[in-house]
């Protein structure tokens, strides 16, 4: 359920409907917008129905939420939400770019596209230190070691610093030393890890699962929102098809269909999306146009010799040549890239 306040409400007539709620033992979701406060509730149907929130002074309706997912639809929040991650947003008016090699492989390396990546105008650098790989033989990447230098290098650049996380015991370091923590398509579902970042005082990037439906990426949104973390950033990064040229399908009609159901910023990967470097130009583009608030996407001085997804990566150059015609798209939908 979802209590609309009316316009102007006094923070006394809110905590009195927080407090009805509470008392019947429901979870408290506060929303508050420009003109809005919504208050949401969470917990037992039956007791919730029992709630007779109207009689208060401050409440103007009391709607029933049909979906799922509660907190991630716009029925609780009409207004796009804007994750700030130390002074960077993304969402709204901004367009948030993350760039950078899909591993860490050396502090040289990371350094050299990080420094690529800032002067050519992304936001983030991202990497990973921990791979999970679909062959064990593969690098599986340089772990806590790996981590220090995304921290050191982000630092060094100014650079916010975004990785994956893929163990629930390792949330302590992944928060030592990341700005964002990437939950991964292959752990989109690892309900265990995602209970966990949403405890973590620390934004989430969520990436769409394999073959993961647009309610099942919502709803496992959702259980980052439901422990109280609200700022939760979605990541298309196409889905498993029966078409086999590229490496996943791109589906760049879900992040309409998410920004219409969703308050949530969603950016798009369109390098993880095609699998192939030269797809990424184009489809980043189209991301844009698509209503996208933002980018994430490989950058690697070498792709030739990457250890990880060097098909799909770009060279410094390209990757600049990316983010001019980016910006132009930006500026036709009205958002800012720098």
């Amino acid at each position: 359920m979802i209590i609309v306040m009316k316009p102007g409400v006094g923070r006394e007539q809110i905590e009195q409907v927080i407090n009805k709620i509470s008392a019947a033992g429901l979870q408290v979701h506060l929303s508050e917008g420009h003109t809005r406060t919504i208050i949401g509730v969470i917990g037992d149907k039956k007791t919730i129905a029992q709630l007779q929130v109207e009689v208060f002074p401050g409440v103007e309706k009391a709607v029933s939420i049909t979906e799922s997912y509660k907190l991630v639809g716009r029925e609780f929040k009409r207004e796009d939400s804007i994750v700030d991650i130390g002074g960077v947003k993304i969402g709204g008016g901004q367009l948030g770019v993350m760039a950078g090699p899909c591993a860490v492989e050396s502090r040289e390396q990371l350094l050299e596209a990080a420094t690529a990546v800032k002067v050519a105008g992304a936001h983030f650098l991202r990497g990973g230190a921990f791979k999970p790989r679909t062959s064990p033989y593969d690098f599986q990447g340089l772990a806590e070691k790996g981590l220090k230098m995304l921290a050191e290098v982000g630092q060094e650049t100014g650079l916010k610093v975004v990785t994956e996380i893929v163990d629930v015991n390792a949330i302590d370091m992944h928060c030592e030393y990341a700005d964002v923590l990437q939950v991964g398509a292959r752990n989109m579902q690892n309900f265990q890890l995602l209970k966990v970042v949403g405890k973590a005082n620390k934004p989430v990037l969520l990436k769409r699962g394999l073959s993961a439906t647009i309610s099942e990426w919502l709803n496992a949104a959702e259980y980052i929102m439901a422990e109280g973390n609200y700022n939760v950033i979605l990541c298309e990064r196409g889905i498993r098809t029966y078409e086999t040229y590229t490496r996943n399908t791109l589906d760049l009609g879900a992040v309409a269909i998410v920004k219409e159901l969703s308050h949530l910023p969603v950016i798009v990967d369109p390098s993880h999306g095609t699998g192939r470097w030269q797809m990424v130009r184009p489809m980043a583009r189209a991301a844009i146009a698509a209503g996208a608030d933002g980018l994430m996407i490989e950058v690697h001085p070498n792709p030739e010799i990457a250890l990880c997804d060097g098909k799909q990566s770009l060279t410094p150059s390209n990757f600049n040549e990316v983010m001019n015609e980016v910006e132009k798209f930006a500026q036709l939908m009205g958002k800012k890239l720098r």
